[in-house]
This record gives C-alpha cells, sequence and structure tokens, in this order.
C-alpha cells in the first residue's frame, strides 16, 4: 500500500496580496485598500485542500531558515502534511507580492529557497499521485519519466512554464487555463494535446475536459464576485485531483474543482476559502453542481 494519495511537488511562498483602487504611476505611491499576508505556492495551495478533504498527503520543496520557513512547516503539519520532503537551507524563503485592482493582477516573485529543492525519489516512490506546479522544465521530466516508470499517476498545472514535449504523453492530468492552451497549441482544439487527459478552464467560467478515451465535455462555470483569484486554479487542481483519486469521472472531478474555485476567488488570499469536504458538498448542493459523494 502507498505511504501518500498525493506528493505535491513545487513552490513554497510568502504570499503578500494588496488591493487598491488603481496602481501606482511612475515614482508615485498608493495607499492599499486592503492587504492580505500569508502561506502560498501554488501545488502547496493544492496539497493543503487535499489534506483538509482527509487523504494522505506529502510535499517536496525547500524553504529557508526563517520565520517563513517554519511558518509552512507547522502549518502542514496542522493539516497533517508530511513535511519529510523539504528541505531547510541557507537561503530566504520564496516571497510573493502581488497587486490587485479589480480583475487586474501584477506579481513580482523572489523564488529564493525554492531554487534549492531538490526531488527526493525514494520519498516519491511512496506517492498513489504526484501533483506539479511552478517547477523548471528538468524537474518536470525527471518526476514525470519517474512516475510513469512505476505506474504512479501524475497530474501537471503547467501554467506559464514551458511543456516538455518528450514528456507530454506521459502526463495522466494536464492542467491549464485557455489562455495558457491558446499559447502553446495554436487554438482551443483539445485534440492537439496529447496528454492523456486534459482540463482547459474557460476565460468565460467553466473549463473543457478531454479524457483518456477522447471524449470532450464542457463543465459550467459558477458566476461569482471575483474579491482575489489567487489560488483559484490550484484549488480548482485539489478538486480534479480528489475526484479522480476517488474514481469519478474526469467531468464529475472538474465540477468539484469548479466548486473550490468559486469559494477560493470570493476571498483575500490562496488559502483561507479552505473548508472542510462537509462544508464544499452544502455549496455544490446550493448552486446545484451534482457530484456523486452518495454514489456506491
Amino acid at each position: 500500500m502507498a505511504r501518500f494519495d498525493v506528493v505535491g511537488v513545487g513552490n513554497l511562498n510568502y504570499d503578500i496580496i494588496l488591493l487598491v483602487e488603481r496602481f501606482p504611476k511612475f515614482h508615485e505611491k498608493v495607499n492599499a485598500e486592503n492587504a492580505f499576508f500569508g502561506l502560498g505556492g501554488a501545488a502547496a495551495n493544492t496539497i493543503s485542500w487535499l489534506a483538509t478533504f482527509g487523504l494522505r498527503t506529502g510535499y517536496i520543496g525547500a524553504v529557508g531558515r526563517d520565520e517563513i520557513g517554519e511558518a509552512h512547516i507547522s502549518y502542514f503539519r496542522r493539516l497533517g502534511v508530511d513535511t519529510g520532503g523539504i528541505r531547510t537551507v541557507d537561503a530566504p524563503s520564496g516571497v510573493a507580492v502581488a497587486i490587485i485592482h479589480g480583475e487586474d493582477k501584477r506579481i513580482v516573485k523572489y523564488p529564493g529557497a525554492n531554487l534549492m529543492k531538490e526531488i527526493d525519489f525514494d520519498y516519491l516512490s511512496g506517492a498513489r499521485h504526484v501533483h506539479l506546479s511552478s517547477n523548471p522544465p528538468e524537474t518536470i521530466v525527471e518526476v514525470v519519466n519517474f512516475a510513469s516508470a512505476r505506474d504512479v499517476t501524475v497530474s501537471l498545472d503547467i501554467g506559464e512554464a514551458r511543456l516538455p514535449r518528450e514528456i507530454e504523453e506521459k502526463v495522466d492530468y494536464l492542467m491549464m487555463n485557455e489562455d495558457e492552451y491558446r499559447r502553446k497549441f495554436g487554438s482551443l482544439d483539445l485534440s492537439l494535446c496529447s496528454a492523456k487527459n486534459l482540463v482547459v478552464t474557460l476565460n468565460g467560467g467553466g473549463a473543457l475536459v478531454r479524457d483518456e478515451n477522447g471524449s470532450v465535455r464542457e463543465v459550467r462555470g459558477l458566476s461569482a464576485e471575483v474579491i482575489d483569484s489567487t489560488g483559484a486554479g490550484d484549488a480548482f487542481d485539489a478538486g480534479v485531483i480528489y475526484g479522480v483519486l476517488k474514481g469519478w469521472s474526469l467531468e464529475e472531478a472538474a465540477r468539484l474543482g469548479m466548486v473550490l474555485a468559486y469559494l477560493t476567488v470570493q476571498k483575500v488570499g490562496a488559502r483561507s476559502a479552505i473548508v472542510p469536504l462537509e462544508r464544499v458538498i452544502e455549496v455544490a448542493e446550493e448552486t446545484g453542481i451534482e457530484l456523486p459523494f452518495n454514489r456506491p
């Protein structure tokens, strides 16, 4: 039996989020209307949801010997996330600063200790599933090849990073938004991608999913007032991963992802909206999203 249901591989950041009425001009100072300070990192946000839902989780990353690093370790341990794959190094922990005006967001990142993470393949071998986000191409190639050779499933949120074509067809669940997909493949034709399963979130809400049989479905979105979109994609990823590990169809899993993203955009901060599974089920019922929680 695998030691972990899911191991995340990615960055560990400290997020500083500032909400402003307008962006400052050159050499101008403006006051923020609101501010949020908290832990972040894309794959780490996803793992936080999955641990809250009761899955056995672990993480591979790196933090500095500082208060931020200590906070990451402490937070994960409180959730029950195994921290044996996280290195503590002699470099400052990663920081991400986001300035947000409406749906427009500007981000500056300092990777710091994240550049010093090392893949512990013994640790990784104890997983049923590996989730990758915010990683350099060489790390993606190493992890996907390792997992593929051992029948460990892999999900990859590629974001703006380069998608290594040599491992594309080995990725079990490839996730990206519409803009990222169009830039990489030239159109929204899901048949252009050779990943086994594909999930593309749409700009107007909802998502397109293509399963390993080539079947394409559209998942309807949920309307919400967007306060802060930070972490919405990470929450969506968590829903997809949870669903497929529970044996749901890709379309059903994407519906759960939609609910988690819906909750996330209504809060400031990537993890502020994380709630127990029971509350997620209630929200799904309130919004008319059918999920197979009660299916035998």
